[in-house]
C-alpha cells in the first residue's frame, strides 16, 4: 500500500514558474472575494436563526440587511433545516419591500413546495412563472416541472409533463427525464413499470448514463437482489460508464447489512482504484470491517473520511445588550434580546461560488482569502479545482494552497489537478506533476490515467496521450486485462480525434499483437472515423479484423457502416452491408433505412432503392425506433445484458418489446 500523501509538491509549486509556460490573462477590477464572505456570513446568520427559538422579529431584522440578495436567499432556502422552516423564511421575505425574486429563488421555492408535498401551491407557482407574473424570470421548463413533481411524489403530474414534452419534440427527450420517471416508479413500488421505462429508453435511442444505473442498482438493492446489483455494477467498467460514489455507497451499505464484508472490502479497494474519495456515510461500514479483522485497510479510509477537527463550528450566540454584539461573531448580527441558544453548525461554504469569486486570482482577492483563514482539506481543494473554469486559476490556487499551514497535497488533489490541466492541453505542467509523483513512488488511479488520455483528445494533444500511455506502468496502479482494453480504446479514440490516422492503426495492430482484442464498440468507432476520412480500404481491413477476433457485428455496427458509407457516397458498399445485416436476421432502424434509400436514389440506383423499401416494408412496425449502442463505449449487447439482469429480477419472462429488440440484435 503506497502513501497517498505527496510532500514535495508543495516545494514544486513554490519553485515552478507558471509564467514560464504560456499562461496570461487580463486583470479584473472587482474583488468578489469580500462579497462572497459577506454573503456567507449573512447566510450563516439566517441558518442559525431558522434553527433557534429566536422571535420572528430577529429573522426579519436579518433579512433587512443591505447585503441580502437573490444569492443569499437561494442558498439560505437550500440549507434550511426543513421545508417548514424554509416556508417560514419565504413568508418573512414578503415583508422586505426591496427584495424581488429571481429565477434561482423561485426554483428554490418550487423545490421546497415539492418536498413539503404542497402540489397545489407548486402548480400555482409554475403557472405564475410561465404566465410572466415575475419579471425577468424565464419559464419553468418541462425538466424543471418533472423534477419538482417527482420530489413531491406526484406521478400523474410527472407523467403529464413528460408526455407534453415528448409531444413537442422530434426525437426522444433527454436521458435524465427517463431517470426521473424510473426513480419515481421505484419509490412507489411499481417494479414492472420502472423496468419498462428502461426498456423504452434503450429502444428510443436515449443512451443510459451513470445516474440511470444508480437508479437500477438502488432498485435491485431495495428488493433484496444484491447479487444482481453487484453483477450490473461490475459491468459498468467495460461499458465505460463512470462508477460513482453514490453507487459505491449504496452497495457498501447493503453488503455491510448483509454481513458480506469480503465483498465490502473488494468494493472499497475498487473505489480507491477508481480514484474516488470515500464518503462519510461509509464510516459505519468501516467500523464493522475493523471488528471483522480488516483494521489496517479500514483505518486508512476512516482517516480520509473523518471531518477535519480544525474546522470550527459557528454558534448561535445572542446577548441582550446591543453594544456588546461583536459583528465578527458568526451568526450574531441582527439578533437581539434572546436567551443564548446552543445551536452549532459548520460554516456555510459553496465551492462553486468560492471558485467563481477567485476566478481572476488577483492579489487583492488572494489577500482576502488568506485573511479568511479557511481550513483546507483534500475534499474541499478537490471541489474547488473541479469548479475553476480556467486551468490558469486552478494552477495558481493549487500552488497557493500547497503553501498554507496544515495542508499537504495528496493523491486525490494531484489527480484532480492533472485531469484539469490535461483537459486544457497543458502538457508541460502535466508532465511536471507526473515526474514528481513518479519520483516519489506514487501511483495514479486507472480512472485518472484514462481521463488524461481522453482529455488530450479534447485538447488535440495526441502525441502527449501516446507518451502517457507508453509510461503507464511507471505512473499507474497495475492494470487488469479489461483495464488495458479500455485504455487502448481511449487512446484510439484520442488519436482519431487528433487525425493521427497512421498512429491509430499502428496502435490497433499493437493491441492485437499483445493479445488485447478490441470490443465491438471500439471497432465501430474506428470504422466510423476512417469512413468519414474517405479511407474505405482501412474500413474494410478493420471489418475483417472483427471477423478475425471472432466477434459478431451487432445492429449498431451495421448502422455505423451503412451511414458512414452513405456519407462517403459509396451507396453500393452500404447496400452490401444492409444485405449482410439482413442475412444475420437483423434490421436497421427507420432512420438508417431512410439514409440508405436516399443515398441509393442520389447515385441513380433506383431499382436497389426500391428493393430496400420493399424489404423494410415487410418488417412494417417491427422496425426499431433506434439501434442501441454508442461509439467506443456501450454496445447493443451490453444494453441487452443489462436489461436481462434487471428484468429477470421482477418478471419470469422478458417483455414483448425487449424480445423484439433482442431479435434485432441477436448475436
Amino acid at each position: 500500500m503506497y502513501s497517498s500523501r505527496i510532500y514535495s509538491v508543495s516545494t514544486f509549486c513554490k519553485n515552478f514558474s507558471l509564467q514560464a509556460c504560456y499562461f496570461s490573462w487580463g486583470t479584473p477590477k472587482m474583488n468578489k472575494m469580500s462579497l462572497y464572505l459577506q454573503r456567507a456570513k449573512l447566510i450563516d446568520s439566517i441558518r442559525l436563526c431558522l434553527r433557534s427559538n429566536a422571535p420572528e422579529s430577529s429573522l426579519t431584522s436579518i433579512l433587512r440587511s443591505p447585503s441580502l440578495d437573490s444569492f443569499v436567499v437561494t442558498n439560505a432556502l437550500r440549507s434550511a433545516p426543513s421545508p417548514v422552516s424554509a416556508l417560514h423564511l419565504i413568508e418573512n421575505l414578503k415583508k422586505i419591500e426591496t427584495f424581488s425574486h429571481t429565477q434561482e429563488t423561485l426554483h428554490a421555492m418550487a423545490k421546497i413546495l415539492a418536498k413539503s408535498g404542497q402540489t397545489r401551491k407548486l402548480g400555482a407557482l409554475i403557472d405564475a412563472i410561465n404566465t410572466g407574473k415575475f419579471t425577468n424570470v424565464a419559464y419553468a421548463s418541462f425538466m424543471d416541472q418533472m423534477r419538482w413533481y417527482a420530489a413531491a411524489g406526484d406521478l400523474n403530474e410527472v407523467s403529464g409533463a413528460w408526455h407534453e414534452w415528448r409531444r413537442t419534440l422530434d426525437k426522444h427527450p433527454c436521458t435524465e427525464s427517463y431517470n426521473i420517471v424510473m426513480k419515481l416508479y421505484v419509490e412507489k413500488g411499481m417494479d414492472a413499470e420502472a423496468v419498462n421505462v428502461f426498456s423504452r429508453m434503450v429502444e428510443e435511442g436515449a443512451l443510459p448514463n451513470c445516474r440511470t444505473y444508480t437508479v437500477i442498482i438502488q432498485h435491485l438493492i431495495k428488493v433484496g437482489k444484491l447479487d444482481s446489483a453487484l453483477k450490473l455494477f461490475k459491468m459498468l467498467h467495460l461499458m465505460r460508464i463512470r462508477r460513482t460514489l453514490m453507487q459505491y455507497s449504496v452497495l457498501v451499505e447493503a453488503f455491510t447489512s448483509a454481513d458480506t464484508l469480503e465483498v465490502v472490502k473488494i468494493l472499497l479497494d475498487e473505489m480507491r482504484a477508481d480514484g474516488i474519495l470515500p464518503g462519510r456515510a461509509m464510516l459505519m461500514s468501516l467500523e464493522r470491517m475493523k471488528e471483522a479483522g480488516y483494521g489496517d485497510e479500514a483505518d486508512e479510509l476512516i482517516k480520509e473520511m473523518m471531518p477535519d477537527e480544525r474546522i470550527k463550528s459557528i454558534r448561535y450566540s445572542l446577548v441582550s445588550n446591543e453594544d456588546d454584539v461583536d459583528d465578527e461573531d458568526e451568526g450574531a448580527a441582527g439578533l437581539r434580546g434572546v436567551e443564548k441558544d446552543e445551536v452549532q453548525l459548520k460554516p456555510w461554504l459553496d465551492p462553486a461560488a468560492l471558485a467563481s469569486a477567485l476566478k481572476h486570482w488577483e492579489d487583492e482577492e488572494v489577500a482576502v482569502l488568506e485573511d479568511a483563514d479557511f481550513m483546507w482539506t483534500s475534499r474541499l481543494v478537490c471541489k474547488l479545482l473541479r469548479n475553476f473554469k480556467s486551468p490558469e486559476t486552478a494552477w495558481e490556487f493549487f500552488c497557493w494552497v500547497a503553501r498554507q499551514p496544515g495542508f499537504v497535497h495528496d493523491i486525490y488533489t494531484v489527480s484532480r489537478m492533472i485531469a484539469k490541466l490535461a483537459r486544457h492541453g497543458c502538457v508541460q505542467l502535466v508532465d511536471q506533476l507526473l515526474f514528481k509523483i513518479r519520483r516519489e513512488g506514487m501511483l495514479l488511479s486507472f480512472s485518472t490515467i484514462r481521463l488524461v488520455i481522453d482529455f488530450y483528445g479534447f485538447s488535440r494533444r495526441g502525441d502527449a496521450a501516446l507518451d502517457v500511455f507508453h509510461n503507464v506502468k511507471t505512473i499507474c496502479v497495475p492494470l487488469s486485462q479489461s483495464s488495458q482494453l479500455i485504455l487502448y480504446s481511449s487512446l484510439l479514440r484520442t488519436l482519431a480525434k487528433c487525425q493521427m490516422n497512421g498512429e491509430a492503426f499502428d496502435v490497433l495492430e499493437e493491441m492485437m499483437l499483445r493479445g488485447v482484442c478490441p470490443d465491438v464498440q471500439t471497432f465501430s468507432g474506428l470504422m466510423h472515423h476512417y469512413a468519414l476520412q474517405g479511407d474505405i480500404k482501412t474500413v474494410q481491413r478493420i471489418f475483417g479484423m472483427v471477423r478475425q477476433c471472432d466477434l459478431v457485428p451487432d445492429a449498431y455496427m451495421y448502422k455505423i457502416l451503412i451511414c458512414a458509407y452513405c456519407k462517403c457516397e459509396r451507396a453500393s458498399l452500404a447496400l452490401k452491408i444492409f444485405e449482410d445485416m439482413r442475412n444475420s436476421q437483423l434490421m436497421p432502424d427507420a432512420a438508417t433505412k431512410q439514409t440508405l434509400v436516399k443515398s441509393l436514389w442520389k447515385e441513380g440506383k433506383l431499382r436497389e432503392a426500391a428493393r430496400v423499401e420493399e424489404m423494410t416494408e415487410e418488417a412494417g412496425d417491427n422496425l426499431p425506433l433506434a439501434l442501441p449502442g454508442h461509439l467506443y463505449t456501450v454496445s447493443n449487447a451490453d444494453l441487452i445484458t443489462v436489461y436481462r439482469i434487471y428484468s429477470s429480477c421482477f418478471t419470469e419472462r422478458p417483455s414483448k418489446e425487449i424480445c423484439e429488440t433482442e431479435s434485432l440484435a441477436s448475436e
